[in-house]
């Protein structure tokens, strides 16, 4: 069987990445950090969702140097969705794809998988610069040089261009459990409903004319 690591947050986005997947075949071995992020119950929801998918996963926890991120520095306000949206928010996490992606390459190659799943998406997005496609056509061509010679790892974004009502429209059809996921970026017991991760959520949802149900 073919071997695929999949980037799980936690969000829905990634789970969706990790049901198609799956739908094509792929063992998976989910990669979740833990990276000091206010919203840590991503974690949780991560760990639920592979076991959910009967995926073996793994968390990794780094401490991604810097505080200027609003997601490590709970003094930094989150900017509420719609506010200042011509700049990268302040839940931009320098390079944290980068690091990732690094993360998960060698893991593929140490566990003889030939493909990275990442659940990234550049439309109806927050701004983040390591979500661009330019972004991943780079990484493909450094990570293809910097592994052993004759070994060939793709590097798979499959949501990046599509509406988030696409990728609810599309994880509805594959089964995903949306009520185990969490996107909010201020943590807590519920949805704060506010910041961007919520607002692109819930318009998913709307647009796709599917209730989510994790507000049930």
């Amino acid at each position: 069987m073919k071997k695929a690591v999949v980037l799980l947050s936690g969000g829905m986005d990634s789970a969706t990445v990790l049901y198609l997947a799956k739908s094509k075949g792929y063992k998976c071995f989910c990669l979740i950090f833990d990276y000091r992020q206010r919203h840590r119950r991503e974690i949780t929801s991560a760990e639920k969702l592979a076991r959910q998918a009967g995926c073996h996963y793994h968390v990794v926890k780094i401490n991604i140097p810097g505080d200027n991120s609003s997601l490590l520095n709970r003094k930094i306000k989150i900017r509420q969705a719609g506010k200042g949206i011509k700049n990268i928010p302040s839940t931009y996490v320098p390079a944290r794809n980068i690091i990732f992606l690094s993360f998960a390459l060698s893991y593929a190659e140490t566990m003889h998988a030939d493909t990275i799943f990442i659940g990234a998406n550049v439309i109806d997005y927050s701004g983040y610069p390591d979500c661009r496609p330019e972004f991943f056509r780079a990484f493909a061509v450094a990570a293809a040089a910097g592994i052993k010679a004759g070994l060939a790892i793709k590097i798979k974004a499959p949501l990046l261009e599509m509406s988030k009502a696409d990728i609810v429209r599309l994880g509805s059809k594959l089964g995903v459990p949306f009520g185990l996921t969490w996107s909010c970026y201020r943590g807590g017991r519920k949805p704060c409903g506010k910041c961007d991760s919520c607002y692109y959520r819930k318009k998913g949802f709307i647009e796709a004319r599917i209730k989510d149900p994790q507000l049930n």
